[in-house]
């Protein structure tokens, strides 16, 4: 599965970065526990763990390549919100979010950020990623503008600082998969935004 790996700031910048080719990635029998496993010592090993998304990107995209399992682990849309979330790995205590995500052919997310770190890997289908930054001021706290986008396919990958902020909609006829991964979430730092009425707000 080839793809590119690609890095969104908080400022709204986003850049192609370099990706590690996926024959050097190739390992027998390599399950999620291990991929958990190094994940951990690598976020325990800094102090600023949004040093090491470079690192973790190259962790997703091995457990990517050699494990179908995760490749076939998800749920079908739900009817009602177009979306279906499958949680892989759920310890108490344990202070990431590993899941799949589904969305149905044009179902939208809201604008928002994560308030931690991310790395989203698209299994199927087409996801265009729009891009915002903040502009706000003392009078208006939750003033963005967009900066871009660009549509990811099977095999591409993305980073998202904490404070990157964008939105997400599923192109083409078929459903977009994708695999998450976040690290502890600062609640007092994950906002929706509203461009329309130049708001934010927790959630």
């Amino acid at each position: 599965m080839k793809g590119k790996d690609w890095l969104l700031t908080g400022d709204g910048h986003y850049q192609a970065c370099k990706a590690v080719r996926a024959w050097d990635l190739l390992r027998e029998n390599y399950r999620v526990y291990r991929f958990l496993t190094e994940i951990e010592d690598v976020l325990n090993s800094v102090d600023d763990q949004t040093s090491c998304l470079p690192e973790i990107r190259m962790l997703v995209r091995r457990l990517i390549v050699n494990s179908y399992w995760v490749r076939s682990q998800y749920l079908e849309p739900s009817p009602k919100t177009g979306t279906s979330v499958l949680l892989l790995y759920d310890e108490l205590g344990f202070p990431l979010t590993v899941q799949t995500v589904t969305f149905a052919p044009g179902t939208r997310s809201t604008i928002h950020n994560h308030g931690t770190w991310g790395i989203v890997a698209v299994l199927k289908g087409q996801e265009k990623n729009t891009f915002w930054r903040r502009t706000h001021s003392a009078e208006n706290l939750g003033k963005i503008e967009q900066t871009g986008e660009i549509t990811l396919f099977p095999g591409d990958i993305i980073s998202f600082t904490p404070d990157a902020i964008h939105s997400v909609e599923a192109m083409g006829d078929e459903p977009t998969v994708t695999f998450n991964i976040y690290g502890e979430t600062d609640p007092s730092e994950r906002f929706e935004f509203d461009p329309v009425k130049c708001s934010a707000k927790n959630f």
